[in-house]
């Protein structure tokens, strides 16, 4: 008896309880009852290969290809940056109009006296749309008439790790899937040899770095193959991504290949799909020990444009990660994420924000710049936003002031990928205590990105503990149309 039989004979006898149900239940009945009552379980579960995805092709016209989504974790203050208020200037240390704050839920302000605080920076008008924003984001200005405000936009959560989670996932339950890892399960990836969901991660000069758990791209309830993965920003971006000392790409090849032979045999009998994902991740794996270093050596980039983002390659920043993003873009990766971790003001507001606004200013222009020079702006989807807004009340009552975290109304910009260009949409009060004009929500949000990507987000879901699941939720999300071309 061959090696090979002898290992399906030894399968076939160690068979569990749990397999052979889930065996069973893939039965000629079992699938003929299935039809009828779900006719849509006929369509592909999985993707034919690692880089396809189960929507082949996207059931819409994709304005989008792939999506950058730039995350100022912590929750930065509209009202310092995008959200103009000289009424709310005006009653600067008045009491806050209980009329708008009565029964309102609020984080860290829950019965304490609620005092005004105005804007602690100036704002300008910028590009042909005369569009205000803060004085702190003159590069953004410049490109203004390519981006798209959102004033209205609410969130359900007022905590910064349920409210990533809700920005994330759509829900504050923990466990379900990340937008990035809903995205390439649908779609797929066009990189080859890079993941398809990749997550970069930087840190300012602030005080405390807002803390962001990995579940933030986590798969979920999808198949683990399509979960996020981290690059480091500094020193090697994967660990362990050379061979030691004796081993060869050739014998590690070899090494890859038996593993994969064996994991299919046992793939065969118990027809695990964690089994199909360890596959993928070890032949990604192994890929990425080329592709990787490839990615991160930037000596190919040209000195006029590494002076445009402002960044020395491999400093760990923002500015070096948008760079990075950009080059992910070009190699096919889905959804890029980058996260900034130092917007978290409570204190300090009017001493931090420059220094967090100088980090991101002038590398979202640069990367937008870049995209539009490499003819790959408009079809690209960029999402800049934090998991929530802050409060026009102040934080302290005495010494350097901040603000308190606050779900009824913020701001965020899009750009690309048949987004309207020097467009500001909805609008909040007069103080800008909550969204009044055009109020939208996140599950609007994800809807309307997946809208681009070419995707029905009410169509687009996933059988789990028998509920359909979805990325925007079932509480009647509408694609905001009125932000699109």
């Amino acid at each position: 008896m061959t090696p090979a039989a002898e290992f399906r004979q030894f399968h076939a006898q160690q068979l569990t309880r749990r397999a052979f149900f889930s065996r069973a239940s893939q039965g000629v009945g079992a699938l003929a009852l299935s039809t009828l009552l779900r006719p849509s379980i006929l369509q592909a579960s999985e993707p034919i290969s690692g880089i396809r995805g189960v929507l082949d092709p996207p059931p819409l016209r994709a304005k989008a290809k792939r999506v950058i989504w730039l995350t100022m974790a912590g929750g930065p203050s509209q009202l310092e940056l995008f959200d103009h208020k000289p009424k709310l200037a005006e009653m600067d240390g008045q009491p806050m109009p209980e009329s708008l704050t009565r029964g309102q839920q609020l984080a860290q302000l829950q019965g304490v006296k609620l005092i005004c605080q105005g804007p602690q920076f100036k704002f300008r008008k910028f590009g042909r749309s005369q569009t205000e924003i803060s004085e702190l984001l003159p590069h953004l200005g410049s490109i203004v008439d390519d981006i798209c405000i959102v004033k209205s936009m609410t969130t359900d959560a007022i905590n910064h790790d349920p409210a990533h989670m809700f920005m994330n996932t759509g829900s504050q339950i923990a466990g379900r899937p990340s937008m990035g890892s809903w995205i390439t399960y649908g779609l797929g990836s066009e990189a080859e040899d890079l993941p398809g969901f990749v997550v970069l991660m930087s840190t300012g000069k602030g005080r405390a770095p807002q803390p962001v758990a990995a579940r933030q791209w986590s798969s979920g309830f999808l198949p683990s193959k399509y979960q996020g993965v981290q690059l480091r920003a500094q020193g090697d971006p994967v660990l362990y991504l050379n061979n030691p000392p004796g081993i060869s790409r050739a014998s590690q090849r070899g090494d890859v290949a038996a593993i994969n032979a064996v994991n299919r045999q046992h793939d065969e009998l118990v027809h695990d799909p964690e089994i199909s994902t360890r596959i993928a991740q070890y032949e990604m794996a192994f890929q990425m020990q080329a592709s990787v270093p490839d990615l991160v050596d930037v000596s190919g980039e040209s000195a006029k444009t590494l002076e445009m983002y402002g960044c020395q390659p491999g400093d760990g920043s923002f500015a070096s990660n948008c760079l990075l993003a950009r080059r992910l873009a070009e190699r096919g990766t889905r959804f890029i994420q980058l996260y900034h971790r130092d917007w978290d003001h409570h204190s300090l507001l009017r001493e931090e924000l420059p220094l967090r606004a100088k980090e991101v200013d002038r590398a979202c222009m640069a990367l937008i710049t870049d995209l539009k020079q490499r003819g790959m702006f408009d079809d690209t989807l960029i999402v800049w936003s934090g998991e929530f807004g802050r409060t026009p009340m102040k934080q302290a009552n005495k010494g350097p002031a901040g603000r308190d975290h606050h779900n009824k109304a913020m701001s965020m910009w899009l750009a690309g990928a048949g987004i309207q260009r020097g467009l500001v949409y909805g609008a909040t009060d007069d103080l800008g205590y909550a969204a009044v004009e055009n109020v939208t929500n996140v599950h609007d949000l994800h809807a309307t990105m997946l809208h681009q990507l070419g995707i029905a987000h009410e169509r687009f879901s996933f059988k789990f503990q028998g509920l359909d699941m979805r990325l925007s939720g079932v509480e009647g999300a509408k694609v905001i149309n009125n932000i699109l071309l």
